[in-house]
């Protein structure tokens, strides 16, 4: 392996455009229609004087890092952007150390030294994870490498036994896949606004933008056999819900049809989520979606995860699928502590940090009962949408959940000579012209080869 070279960040800024939907999201208590899309840049030194230029985006979404209703969704962003300010900050005053070290030491400062019970933890992890994403991209500009080239070469200092001891003589070369996967399945997201069949959308619904709208215009479309389906806690109209997705699924032919389930932190207990899911089972299409359902995300609260008492049901929940955090996933700690719970999985998120999903992924290797699953957080094109596919084919996650392409049309956020860029660069992630572009889903994958690169997932220069 070659030796990791020593870095320091010595500048860092942050610019921000204002992204709109064509319509509208609802997940768990929020409906995103608008939200800030930002990019940070950092310019890093190395210890032989070498520099080189790194950067990493994401749309700042509100209500999910903190689910405060006293917060407005403007402040729920700017506390993003005051975090990635700060970690800027204890960046900057750092010595020369190896990327990984560089990380750990921002984590400590920003997140471990909060205590476990802080609401500020999303948040502030958010913070450090965009300035590492920014940090990797720009280390592997550095050393003339891809991302999954400079983990493999050691180039990043990945020593997941810095943080758990247990982890010592994990390696990634006898462990990472050679190569990093060169297609993903599109997991598309059913919200709980979104228009199920065609023939139930009303004026009001259809942007008539050239883009599906209903989740069977979605199917017949881009051909998706993976859906995540939002629920929101364990009433009457969520069995109806979920009955009505299978419904339209089943009518569309998909015979290969794979669910998951987000609950999104809205039942108080499992008690209620085993509820849900035995009335869901008791009607015969519902029993054919439960039989493909490949786990559940987040049912309980933040705060309730690591509660015994809210996860006493865990085994009932069990017979149905495996379930696994997201929300609650707010550090280094959170993924041990839930398998001790029962918690079989944990999910990836750029968002949340890049090593973190790497430390996870290598608790995963020598346990076949664990697994981590790719999610979203809106993700859109650039580099939010495209580092977070190239973490996922580096861990070789099969599918991931995708919605930026429904809820979004296309790359409009992006100015025209982006757009031109990101078509020839990227010719096997998006198609169209400049003045109209998306991405290619073909079949429900996502060709992602482009993505092995110069750089953390994008072609582009900073």
């Amino acid at each position: 392996m070659s030796r990791s070279p020593l870095i320091r960040v010595i500048s860092a800024k942050l610019t921000a455009v204002d992204c709109h939907t064509r319509i509208p999201f609802r997940f768990g208590i929020h409906t995103l229609t608008a939200a800030p899309y930002a990019t940070v840049t950092v310019e890093i030194e190395s210890s032989d004087k070498r520099r080189a230029l790194g950067a990493a985006s994401e749309l700042l979404v509100p209500k999910w890092f903190k689910k405060d209703p006293a917060l407005t969704p403007q402040q729920d962003s700017q506390q993003l952007v005051d975090s990635a300010l700060a970690a800027f900050e204890v960046a900057k005053e750092l010595d020369f150390m190896s990327c990984f070290d560089l990380w750990r030491s921002l984590y400590q400062r920003q997140v471990a030294s909060l205590p476990h019970e802080s609401d500020e933890l999303l948040v502030r992890g958010f913070g450090v994870s965009i300035v590492e994403r920014a940090v990797i991209d720009a280390v592997c500009r550095l050393t003339n490498q891809s991302f999954h080239q400079a983990l493999l070469s050691g180039s990043l200092d990945f020593a997941p036994g810095r943080i758990h001891p247990q982890l010592e003589n994990w390696s990634v070369e006898n462990n990472l896949l050679a190569q990093p996967s060169p297609t993903v399945h599109v997991r598309h997201t059913v919200g709980l606004l979104d228009v199920l069949a065609t023939k139930d959308l009303q004026d009001s619904d259809d942007p008539d933008d050239g883009l599906p709208t209903s989740l069977e215009q979605d199917i017949k479309e881009y051909g998706f056999s993976w859906f995540k389906l939002k629920v929101a806690g364990p009433g009457p109209e969520y069995v109806q819900r979920l009955l009505d997705i299978a419904t339209v699924v089943e009518d569309c032919d998909v015979t290969d049809a794979r669910f998951t389930i987000d609950g999104n932190e809205q039942f108080e207990s499992l008690t209620d989520l085993a509820k849900l899911l035995s009335e869901v089972s008791q009607h015969e299409i519902g029993a054919r979606l439960i039989n493909r359902l490949a786990f559940i995300e987040q049912p309980l609260s933040r705060n309730n995860t690591f509660d015994p008492m809210a996860n006493a049901a865990m085994s009932e929940v069990n017979k149905f699928a495996p379930v696994i955090i997201d929300e609650a996933d707010f550090g280094t700690w959170s993924f041990p502590a839930a398998i001790n719970l029962g918690y079989q999985g944990v999910s990836v998120k750029a968002c949340k940090g890049v090593f973190r999903a790497l430390i996870n992924y290598a608790l995963c290797c020598d346990n076949e009962d664990l697994f981590q699953s790719g999610e979203d957080l809106t993700n859109l094109a650039v580099r939010g949408l495209q580092q977070d596919l190239c973490l996922m084919a580096t861990l070789g996650i099969k599918h991931v959940e995708r919605n930026g392409h429904h809820y979004f049309h296309g790359l409009d956020h992006l100015p025209a000579s982006e757009v031109a860029l990101l078509l020839e660069h990227h010719a096997d992630l998006y198609e169209g012209s400049e003045n109209f572009a998306r991405l290619t889903i073909t079949a429900g994958q996502l060709n992602i080869q482009s993505l092995n690169h110069v750089g953390f997932g994008c072609r582009l220069t900073p």
